[in-house]
C-alpha cells in the first residue's frame, strides 16, 4: 500500500499539486486499479473492484479519460486536458509521458487486439494526435497535434501530420 500512495504523490506532484485535475484523478484511479489487482483474497478484492470501476466509469463518463488498469503506465505520466483520451489496454507508456486532449492510443484492427502503442520515456504527444499499432516511440519524441502516427517514431523526432512524417 505504500509504494501506491508513493506513486500518487508522484502524480500528484507531477500533476501540479492540484487534486481536482481531472488528469491526475484518472491517473490515480489507474493506479488504484493496478494496485487492487495484488489483493489475493477474491472477497477483500471484490469491494475494491467496485470502488475502481465506479471511479474508472466516472474518469472516462465525466471527464472524457478512458484509461483503464491494464495500461503498463510509467512513473510522472501527466494527461494535460481533459476530454476525448482513449488509451488502449495494451499501451504501454514510460516515464515522464505528456498527453493532452483528443488524443487515441490505440490498436489498428480488430485481427491484433494486443498490438497496442509503446511510448518511450518523456514523449510529448500533441492535441488531436493519433497513434495507431504495434509501433514505437522513442524517448523524447514529440507528436504533433492532430498527428495520425502508423509507424515506428526514432528517439528525439518530431511527427506531424496525416499521415505523420518525421520532420527532425
Amino acid at each position: 500500500m505504500g509504494a501506491l500512495f508513493d506513486q500518487i504523490r508522484e502524480d500528484y506532484r507531477a500533476h501540479g499539486r492540484d487534486w481536482t485535475r481531472p488528469g491526475f484523478r484518472a491517473v490515480a484511479t489507474h493506479r488504484f486499479g493496478v494496485w487492487r489487482m495484488d489483493v489475493r483474497s477474491k472477497w477483500l478484492r471484490a469491494p475494491l473492484s467496485l470502488a475502481y470501476r465506479w471511479a474508472f466509469r466516472h474518469c472516462r463518463n465525466v471527464y472524457g479519460i478512458e484509461l483503464p488498469y491494464t495500461v503498463r503506465l510509467g512513473r510522472r505520466v501527466i494527461v494535460e486536458h481533459q476530454g476525448g483520451i482513449v488509451v488502449h489496454g495494451a499501451t504501454v507508456i514510460g516515464d515522464d509521458c505528456i498527453i493532452r486532449q483528443n488524443c487515441t492510443l490505440g490498436i489498428r484492427s480488430l485481427d491484433a487486439l494486443d498490438a497496442a502503442p509503446i511510448l518511450g520515456r518523456r514523449v510529448n504527444v500533441g492535441a488531436g494526435a493519433a497513434i495507431l499499432g504495434r509501433i514505437e516511440i522513442g524517448d523524447d519524441a514529440a507528436i504533433g497535434a492532430n498527428a495520425v502516427v502508423l509507424s515506428d517514431v526514432p528517439a528525439g523526432a518530431l511527427a506531424a501530420g496525416v499521415p505523420a512524417r518525421l520532420l527532425r
